[in-house]
């Protein structure tokens, strides 16, 4: 009897220190075609996709994608989760969708919003909410509405996530819902952009990235749920300047051999492979949730793949022999 209690008690041991899984989180706009991008989406590299975005009308019900259906069923058959995100940088520059967001998480109206979040979500199949409420959009409800939404979709099993930013209203988040959040997305990317074209450089470096994760850690977002953010895409200045983004697979179709690089021609600032590589290294190394991606449709489906890249160095000391998947949680 002594002796299976040890060997019981070894393998408690031996789960308890078994690290937890790291995740990889891809958020897929729903504004391109799903259809297509869900047939070449690698599955076996992701572990959570976040379908961006849906937003409320003024009774509170968030808007359907039907080509959202596709996507899950792809995802959920691959064992892969699928959260619905609410809100998105466009939103917080949206004066309706802004004074909608303020309205419905008032006191009088939350618990109603809540309710009708959490029903979209079992009806539609979801694995859970990302909350991507950023800069301008961030009120003093934030917090209250966190607690909500955790009080109704924890004890349904969904997961409950949010998109945060250092410098665009995360200073107006509390930090009690970092106890309700199952993780953080860190968006370490956008220091500079097509918004401000006198200020060149690099949007997403290394340095401006580990800054980020400080700034929520030393806050006390636990290391095990921060997940950090990084870019599929670029910006121009100078002669290279749009009012927009370039995506990472048309930077490579423009300069062959840019996946090395993280700067081309006159002049586009991104992430290559050696950058993005660093930074899922500094996700193990420093003992974090794992890496997000925004967004997945940007990437490329060859050898110069940046979610190939991360995947690789991610798993590299977790993976058995065999396998080449990431379990979600």
């Amino acid at each position: 009897m002594k002796s299976i209690l040890f060997a019981l008690a070894l393998a408690a041991a031996a789960t308890a220190a078994a690290p937890a899984q790291l995740k990889i989180v891809a958020y897929v706009p729903n504004w391109v075609d799903l259809e297509s991008l869900s047939a070449k989406i690698q599955y076996t590299k992701l572990t959570h996709i976040n379908i961006a975005f849906e937003n409320p009308g003024a009774d509170g019900e968030l808007t359907y994608n039907p080509q959202n259906e596709i996507l899950i069923a792809k995802a959920h058959a691959n064992h892969v989760k699928v959260l619905i995100s609410i809100g998105g940088g466009s939103a917080s520059g949206d004066k309706v969708l802004l004074q909608r967001y303020f309205d419905l998480l008032t006191d009088a109206k939350r618990a109603a919003f809540v309710a009708k979040i959490a029903n979209y979500i079992a009806r539609h199949h979801f694995d859970g909410l990302d909350v991507d409420i950023e800069g301008p959009s961030i009120g003093k409800d934030y917090g209250a509405f966190i607690q909500d939404l955790a009080l109704a979709l924890k004890p349904n099993g969904s997961l409950l996530t949010a998109a945060l930013s250092q410098g665009y209203g995360g200073d107006k988040v509390p930090d009690s819902v970092f106890k309700q959040l199952d993780f953080v997305n860190i968006m370490a990317y956008d220091r500079t952009g097509s918004w401000d074209g006198q200020s060149p450089g690099q949007h997403s470096s290394f340095e401006f990235t580990t800054n980020n994760a400080a700034y929520w850690l030393k806050r006390g977002l636990p290391k095990t749920k921060a997940v950090l953010g990084v870019p599929f895409y670029g910006y121009g200045f100078g002669k290279a300047y749009r009012n927009g983004v370039y995506s990472y697979g048309e930077i490579l179709a423009t300069y062959p051999g840019a996946e090395k690089l993280d700067q081309v021609g006159e002049t586009i600032w991104y992430n290559g492979i050696p950058t993005v590589t660093a930074k899922s290294r500094y996700v193990m190394e420093q003992g974090l949730g794992g890496v997000m991606i925004w967004s997945l449709d940007d990437d490329v489906q060859d050898g110069r793949s940046l979610l190939s890249a991360i995947h690789q160095i991610l798993t590299a000391s977790t993976r058995k022999p065999g396998s080449n998947t990431t379990s979600p949680q």
